[in-house]
C-alpha cells in the first residue's frame, strides 16, 4: 500500500491513529483465534468483536461521510458492529455477541487494513471538517483498548486452568503501603468540569461552580490486606455495613470476597492478566463493586469522596500514574512521600459515591455521537483517575468514567474521604489498634501489646511454667546446635533479633559466634530494650548495640551502625504463630527487605502436637497465664483512661484444630458497658476479646510460607517431642 507524502497537521493526525490501532492489535498478539470469540458474561464483548467495533466506528462516523467514494467494506457489519446507537438502526444483541464465529478473526482483520487504508488516505487528505470526530474516535478505541483487557481477565478467570494474559510479570511492591493518613482540603466555592480547549468528552462540561465543605482524603488507595482485616471482621456476613441494593447482591451473588480472590491452603490468591497469584497485601485492592467500596468505607468510619472533592484535589496534581505499558498491566503498592496524595491517577479507577448525571447547562450533541454518554445518566455511579489498563494520556482531572454500582469487572478501587479538613489527633498505635479491634464484630487486640513491663515480667515467669514447654525445648535446642548455627553467621555481622524482650536465647548465638559485630534488638518496648541492653553491654564489652523501638512487624531501616553489613536475623520464640499466614508471610518480607539481600535468617517455630499439651502451656494451673491475658485490661486501664474492671472477665485458651492454632481469649463473665479513650463498647455475657492466635506449623507449612516471601529453607533443626524446630532461611 502507497501513501501520498505526509506533512504538517495531517502526518501529526495519521501517526495518532496509526499508533493508536497498532496497540489494539499488540493486545491481542498473544490472544488465540478462541481466545478471540469467546464472551464470558453479557456485560462482556469477545477481542474480536471490540477489534471489529472500534473499526466500524471510524468506517461510520469519518470515512463514510467524509471521504469521497469511500466503498463499505461489508454492509452487514453495521448490525454485526453497532454497539448501542439506536439512530443507526438495530444490531446484534450485546448478550449474544459471543455467537458471532463469522466473519472469522482474519476477516476482521482484513477489515481493520481497509478502514485503516482510507482513514490513511482521508487524514493525509487535508481536510479539517472531521477534527472533533477524530478525537472521539481515538478516545473510543482507547476506551476499548481497556475493555479488551477486562474482558479478557474475566474470561480467563472462568478457565479452570487459569491463564496468564501476556509476558511480563508485574513490577513487585518497592516498599509496604504504610499507614493510611489523610490530606485536608478548606473545600468552599470550587470549579469542576471541563472548560474547552483539548479533547473532552461532552460529559465532562460545562465548567461549573460547586460549594465543597472542609474534607479530608486518604493519601493513597485501600490495600489487599486491608481488605482483608475487612473480611476477617464478618465484613461480607454484617447487613448494618451495606446499603440495601448491595446487601441484596451480597445475598444473592454470595459475595465473601473481592472478584478474582480464591482461598487456597496458604492463603487467598488472587486472578490477574498474570494468571493467579499469592494476593499481594501491600498492592491495592480491585475489582471492587461500588457497593464494596461504599460498606468498606462505612466500616472503617469514614465514607467515598464525592466527584467534585476528588477533582479539585486531583486538579492540583500532574496526571503521571501506573497506566497501559509494554508490560503485562497490574496495579501496584504505593509509591511517593507518604503523607502527600498518591495513586491518583492510574492503577485503579476510585469510585465516587456520586451519581453519574449531567452538570448544569449539559446538552448532548445532535446526531448519533450525541449518543455517546448522555443516554446512560440513570442509575450508574462515577469512578475517576483511570486504571493500569487505561492507555496512557486518556484520562484527565476531569474525566468521568460510570459503571452500575453492583459491577466489579472492572480495575477499580476506591479512596477513602471523611468530613472536614483538620487531622484527626494523632493517636498512639496501641489506642488506634485497641478501637479498631473492640469496634469490630469478633473483638480483638494485637498481642504485641501484651509486653508492657508488667506484661514482659508475667512472662518471663510463664516461661518457668512446667506446663509451658515452648521455652525450655526452644533453649536446649539452641544450646545443641548453636556451634552449627553459628557457622552460618558472617564475619562483622549484625545480628538483628525481631521481638528481643530480655535477649535471653541470644546469648546463646552471641557466645558461639564471636564474629557477630553489632546487635540490634527490636522491640516495641523501651523499658524492655533498656533493660537488655544495660545486661549485655555489661556481658559483651566488645559488641557494639544498636537497639530499635519499633514495631518490629514493620520495622522499615536498620540503625546506623547496623547498616553495610552483612545480616543474620533472629525471630526465636515461635512468635511467629501469633501471625495469621498472610501477616506471617508479610512479615517474613517485610524482614527480607529490612534484612536484605543474602541475609540469613534464623526463625523459631512450635510444631503441631496433642491439644492436652497445647491447651495446658496456655492455661497452666497457677493462673499465670491467664494474669498475663488480663494485664491487657490492665494496661488499657492505666494507658487509655479505660475502666475495665478484671474481675468481670476470665482468660479462655482453646485449640482451633481447623486452623491449627490455640486462641487466647478474654471472656466477659457478665452484661457489661466499658469505656476506653472516651468510647464506650458493650459486652455481653460470654463475649470475648480475642487476644492472641499460636499457630502450629509443620515443617513443610513453615517451609511454604517462607517460601511465599522470598526466602529459600537452607537448614533446620528439630528437637525431640515436645517437637519445636529452628529454620534457617536464606534471602
Amino acid at each position: 500500500m502507497t501513501h501520498p507524502p505526509r506533512s504538517g497537521v495531517g502526518e501529526d493526525r495519521l501517526e495518532r491513529y496509526l499508533a493508536l490501532r497498532a496497540r489494539s492489535q499488540h493486545l491481542a498478539r498473544d490472544l488465540s483465534a478462541e481466545d478471540q470469540l469467546a464472551q464470558s458474561m453479557p456485560d462482556a464483548s469477545p477481542t474480536k468483536w471490540h477489534l471489529a467495533h472500534t473499526t466500524w466506528f471510524f468506517e461510520t462516523f469519518l470515512l463514510t461521510p467524509h471521504l469521497p467514494g469511500y466503498r463499505v467494506f461489508d454492509e452487514r457489519f453495521g448490525y454485526l458492529f453497532n454497539s448501542y446507537y439506536e439512530a443507526l438502526g438495530p444490531r446484534q444483541p450485546r448478550p449474544q455477541r459471543g455467537l458471532l464465529t463469522r466473519p472469522s478473526l482474519e476477516r476482521v482483520m482484513a477489515y481493520r487494513a481497509h478502514v485503516d487504508e482510507a482513514m490513511t488516505r482521508l487524514l493525509l487528505s487535508g481536510a479539517e471538517d472531521f477534527a472533533g470526530l477524530l478525537d472521539l474516535g481515538i478516545a473510543h478505541e482507547e476506551q476499548h483498548q481497556e475493555l479488551m483487557l477486562m474482558d479478557i481477565l474475566h474470561l480467563f478467570a472462568q478457565s479452570p486452568l487459569r491463564p496468564a494474559y501476556g509476558r511480563a510479570s508485574p513490577t513487585p511492591p518497592v516498599e509496604p503501603a504504610g499507614e493510611l493518613t489523610f490530606v485536608g482540603f478548606a473545600g468552599g466555592l470550587v470549579e469542576i468540569g471541563h472548560g474547552g480547549g483539548r479533547f473532552a468528552f461532552d460529559n465532562e462540561g460545562p465548567r461549573h461552580k460547586v460549594y465543597l465543605a472542609p474534607f479530608s482524603l486518604a493519601d493513597r488507595l485501600i490495600t489487599n490486606g486491608e481488605w482483608l482485616r475487612f473480611i476477617e471482621d464478618g465484613g461480607y456476613e454484617r447487613a448494618e455495613l451495606w446499603l440495601s441494593d448491595g446487601w441484596a447482591c451480597v445475598q444473592a451473588e454470595g459475595w465473601a470476597a473481592p472478584l478474582y480472590w480464591e482461598p487456597g491452603p496458604e492463603g487467598w490468591r488472587v486472578m490477574g492478566l498474570q494468571g493467579l497469584r499469592p494476593m499481594d497485601p501491600d498492592a491495592p485492592v480491585a475489582h471492587l463493586s461500588y457497593f464494596e467500596a461504599d460498606a468498606y468505607a462505612t466500616w472503617a468510619g469514614a465514607r467515598l469522596p464525592t466527584e467534585a472533592e476528588w477533582e479539585h484535589a486531583a486538579g492540583q496534581i500532574p496526571v503521571q500514574g501506573v497506566f497501559l505499558s509494554r508490560a503485562t498491566p497490574a496495579p501496584t503498592a504505593a509509591r511517593g512521600e507518604r503523607g502527600a496524595l498518591r495513586q491518583l491517577y492510574g492503577d485503579l479507577w476510585e469510585w465516587t459515591r456520586s451519581a453519574y448525571g449531567p452538570y448544569p447547562g449539559f446538552a448532548p450533541a445532535s446526531g448519533a455521537v450525541g449518543e455517546y454518554n448522555g443516554k446512560f445518566m440513570s442509575g450508574q455511579m462515577v469512578l475517576r483517575g483511570g486504571a493500569c489498563v487505561t492507555p496512557p494520556g486518556h484520562v484527565r482531572a476531569t474525566y468521568r468514567n460510570f459503571f452500575h454500582p453492583h459491577q466489579r469487572w472492572m480495575f477499580s478501587g476506591l479512596r477513602l474521604a471523611r468530613d472536614g479538613a483538620a487531622p484527626a489527633p494523632r493517636r498512639s498505635a496501641f489506642e488506634a489498634d485497641v478501637l479498631s479491634g473492640l469496634s469490630r464484630k469478633q473483638k480483638s487486640v494485637p498481642p504485641k501489646y501484651f509486653y508492657d513491663a508488667p506484661g514482659s515480667a508475667l512472662f518471663e515467669e510463664i516461661c518457668e511454667l512446667p506446663e509451658y514447654y515452648p521455652t525450655r525445648t526452644e533453649l536446649a535446642l539452641l544450646r545443641q546446635v548453636a556451634p552449627e548455627m553459628a557457622s552460618h553467621v558472617p564475619a562483622g555481622a549484625a545480628l538483628v533479633e525481631f521481638g528481643s524482650g530480655a535477649s535471653l536465647k541470644t546469648r546463646q548465638l552471641l557466645d558461639h559466634a564471636p564474629q557477630i559485630a553489632v546487635y540490634t534488638p527490636i522491640d516495641i518496648s523501651p523499658t524492655a530494650l533498656d533493660a537488655a541492653v544495660a545486661s549485655l553491654r555489661a556481658d559483651y564489652p566488645n559488641l557494639a548495640l544498636a537497639p530499635l523501638v519499633e514495631d518490629f512487624t514493620t520495622a522499615l531501616d536498620l540503625p546506623a551502625a547496623a547498616q553495610e553489613r552483612p545480616t543474620f536475623g533472629f525471630f526465636p520464640g515461635s512468635t511467629i504463630g501469633n501471625l495469621l499466614p498472610e501477616e506471617a508471610v508479610e512479615f517474613l518480607a517485610n524482614a527480607r527487605h529490612l534484612l536484605g539481600d543474602g541475609a540469613r535468617f534464623l526463625v523459631g517455630a512450635d510444631l503441631v502436637k496433642g491439644e492436652d499439651v497445647l491447651v495446658a502451656a496456655y492455661d497452666d494451673a497457677q493462673g499465670v497465664t491467664g494474669a498475663f491475658n488480663l494485664n491487657l485490661l490492665a494496661r488499657m486501664n492505666r494507658e487509655l483512661a479505660a475502666d475495665f474492671d478484671l474481675r468481670n472477665f476470665t482468660h479462655r485458651a482453646v485449640w482451633n484444630q481447623a486452623l491449627s492454632r490455640v486462641e487466647m481469649h478474654l471472656v466477659s463473665r457478665c452484661d457489661q458497658s466499658v469505656q476506653v479513650a472516651g468510647r464506650r463498647f458493650d459486652f455481653t455475657l460470654g463475649e470475648t476479646i480475642h487476644t492472641e492466635n499460636s499457630h502450629k506449623f509443620t515443617p513443610e507449612g513453615l517451609e511454604g510460607l517462607a517460601s511465599r516471601a522470598g526466602w529459600r529453607l537452607e537448614a533446620r533443626w528439630i528437637s525431640e517431642a515436645p517437637a519445636f524446630g529452628l529454620f534457617l532461611l536464606a534471602a
